[in-house]
């Protein structure tokens, strides 16, 4: 399984096994389709003159034989010999030395025209033969999720909303018929359009209308779990689905401008002190709108909530809680990946200065320290899950509860394929750990799955859409990583 090599192999730059994708090509042909061909300039004459070439005078000495050949130089050096040489003898051992010299040299020449023919049966034939893609293989695997899509989608008529065309949580939740949620939509949307099928069986353009009629009425849009209110954390996510369908600019900057209340921490103090919300917030309104206002201060943030860890060299990280916050900022692996990735696009986007570089390189030692911790990191690559608490908009003393599981080995890997990981580990670690660290993250996340569907457990929440869209995106760029031409 070529696929399945690359992901227990090493990454790019190490001496392990590597990738290796093939595509049958047609020949190369120079020049318009419609030219003539060259023809042949067929035998040469027979007034031509030949010369002696090596390809003639390897057949000409294979035919003779080495016994032959040794025997007739003998008898011929024998009769040229002059007798009057200081013995009879000092004759027959130049010749027989003589002798010896031209078979070996007619034996050499008839093992390389054997040899010669070897190699040729080996070459392929000049027909290509179509090679099936082996079982386990990526493009096996994007057939198996796409399938997946396609059962677990949901297509209802809701009064008052019209035809709605999406998924729900989770890929096991489509029978009987459940309503299309906002937050499993917006990732099947961006699972879609990585995917990228030749037919249209699902229509992207029908998913992204169902999301703008998933749009609650005051603007935004909220988890199923969530009240009425919007929550910043779904609606960037939406919007940076939205903006990656290619949506109509206009729509989709009046809607983040009535969102902009959103992203303001003064209005979700709570929320805004997450660090799961406030990556959301980055991340999707890095794509929906790389030029919002909002997009400075968030980094800002994000950027104050690092904590130290003296378990890690002291090396600057990020917990559940961001150290701004009043909750508990214990390092997390998962978080501070989180951290990472949102950082890294902010600086490919905005750029940055060397006070956020700083920070998102040490968090990326951070997370290339893990084996050295007790345990040898490991623990990094364990799935989690975590609460997200807000009070009610409505009614302040009681407070809405969202639950988050985090796909730790997905997004481990995917900060450590960031731009700046490999220069960070090949200045501090040096590249055998970087590169161990992300074969041993990338497999994590290859073993998660069964046909193109990853599983969190067996229950009907248990397949979720959000994690097959992480976990083939990193399968996916870690091909490329290991691809060589």
């Amino acid at each position: 399984m070529l696929f399945a090599q690359a992901v227990r192999g090493r990454a790019p730059g190490g001496r392990g096994q590597q990738m290796v994708l093939r595509q049958d090509l047609p020949p190369q042909r120079s020049g318009a389709a419609d030219r003539a061909p060259v023809p042949d300039p067929g035998p040469p004459s027979a007034a031509s003159p030949r010369a002696l070439s090596p390809s003639r005078l390897l057949p000409w000495l294979a035919r003779l034989g080495a016994p032959a050949a040794a025997f007739a130089v003998f008898q011929g050096l024998l009769g040229i010999l002059p007798e009057n040489l200081a013995a009879e003898a000092a004759r027959y051992c130049v010749a027989a030395t003589a002798a010896a010299g031209v078979g070996a040299v007619v034996w050499l020449a008839a093992a390389l025209l054997r040899a010669r023919g070897a190699a040729a049966s080996a070459v392929a034939p000049a027909v290509p033969v179509p090679v099936p893609a082996p079982a386990g293989s990526l493009p096996e695997l994007v057939d198996g999720t796409y399938q997946a899509l396609r059962r677990g989608l949901t297509v209802i008529e809701v009064p008052g909303r019209g035809p709605l065309t999406g998924w729900p949580h989770s890929l096991a939740e489509s029978e009987p018929p459940v309503h299309p949620t906002a937050f499993g939509t917006a990732y099947g949307l961006h699972l879609l359009l990585d995917i990228a099928p030749y037919d249209g069986r699902i229509r992207a353009g029908e998913v992204a209308e169902t999301l703008w009629r998933l749009r609650l009425p005051g603007g935004g849009w909220a988890a199923r779990s969530q009240g009425s209110g919007a929550r910043p954390e779904v609606s960037a996510i939406v919007l940076g689905a939205l903006a990656r369908a290619g949506a109509d600019a206009r729509l989709l900057e009046a809607e983040i401008r009535s969102c902009e209340v959103l992203w303001d921490p003064d209005h979700d103090a709570s929320g805004l002190a997450n660090t799961y919300v406030v990556t959301n917030v980055l991340r999707g309104l890095l794509r929906a709108a790389p030029g919002a206002a909002a997009l400075d201060g968030l980094r800002e943030v994000l950027v104050n909530g690092a904590t130290a860890d003296p378990a890690r060299d002291h090396h600057r990280c990020w917990g559940a809680a961001l150290a701004t916050g009043h909750g508990n900022p214990a390092p997390s692996a998962v978080h501070t990946a989180r951290a990472v990735v949102a950082l890294d696009r902010a600086a490919r986007v905005l750029g940055e200065d060397e006070r956020q570089r700083a920070v998102r390189e040490e968090g990326l030692r951070w997370l290339l320290a893990g084996p050295a911790a007790p345990g040898g990191g490991a623990a990094d690559l364990l799935n989690c899950q975590e609460e997200v608490r807000r009070p009610v908009q409505e009614d302040p003393l009681h407070q809405e509860l969202l639950s988050v599981r985090h796909f730790a080995a997905a997004w481990v890997a995917r900060a450590l394929m960031t731009d700046g990981a490999r220069q960070v580990a090949d200045g501090e670690v040096g590249l055998p750990v970087w590169e161990a660290q992300l074969a041993a993250a990338v497999a994590r996340v290859h073993g998660m799955q069964q046909g193109g569907v990853w599983r969190w457990d067996d229950g009907p929440m248990g397949h979720p859409v959000w994690m097959a869209y992480q976990g083939l995106s990193v399968l996916r760029r870690y091909a490329l990583m290991v691809y060589r031409p």
